[in-house]
């Protein structure tokens, strides 16, 4: 049986497809046994990170050192896919990690923007959300990090998706706003729908998220996740 987990660590992986010789940067369990798998199935020239100074191989050993001028080269030029994850997100892809509540005095302080902002302005940005609800999910973020696409500006912004433990989600609409691209196998429309704080476009046909190959199954399982951290982290 697939579990929910793994089709979410296939959502995630999906979001590098194509993308070629960048630097995949994942912020979670999930999302960085997502960027592994991506790179041992169908994007071999994926480079991966240690998240600090290093190039690392397909079993976490350094292959090489990541010199910041060249870390700040590629970020600035569009050269990196960052995985983030987010406290809030709104209908326009726009992210909070930094408060909750009114910036003057919020009712709970969180990470900072840290590097968002850098981040989404000048590379591909999707996000990871092990955990779907109107609480991330929201009409409005309390305060922007990420920037989403009724703030965009240069040519290197974009965000490919969006995967939660519920489905996956894009900006293809007209309006460059959130839908629902895939549900995983189990969810339904309305429960997206209760779980989401804005209403987010629904196409008339929503297929489900595609399943891991055997191949893939047994990389997750035997090769980059044997301990199943996936499933602490997504829980159903």
């Amino acid at each position: 049986m697939i579990t929910r987990a793994e089709y979410c660590v296939v959502a995630c992986a999906e979001a590098w497809r194509g993308d070629g010789e960048v630097l995949a940067a994942a912020m979670a369990p999930v999302s960085s046994f997502g960027a592994r798998l991506a790179k041992r199935s169908f994007e071999p020239d994926l480079l991966l990170t240690d998240g600090e100074a290093m190039l690392v191989g397909l079993d976490g050993s350094v292959e090489g050192w990541l010199p910041y001028r060249r870390h700040l080269t590629m970020v600035t030029g569009g050269r990196r896919h960052v995985m983030m994850g987010a406290s809030q997100i709104d209908r326009f892809g726009n992210q909070n990690i930094s408060c909750i509540g009114d910036w003057e005095r919020p009712a709970r302080q969180l990470l900072g923007v840290r590097g968002a902002p850098v981040n989404t302005l000048n590379n591909p940005v999707s996000y990871w959300v092990p955990k779907h609800s109107p609480r991330v999910f929201v009409e409005r973020v309390d305060m922007i990090s990420g920037v989403g696409y009724d703030h965009a500006v240069g040519p290197y912004h974009r965000i490919p998706r969006v995967v939660s433990d519920l489905g996956v989600f894009d900006f293809e609409t007209p309006d460059r706003t959130m839908r629902l691209a895939s549900l995983h196998p189990g969810v339904t429309v309305d429960e997206v729908r209760a779980a989401t704080g804005f209403e987010v476009t629904v196409p008339d046909e929503v297929p489900y998220t595609r399943e891991p190959t055997a191949e893939e199954l047994r990389l997750i399982r035997e090769v980059i996740d044997p301990k199943g951290l996936r499933d602490r982290e997504v829980r159903v």
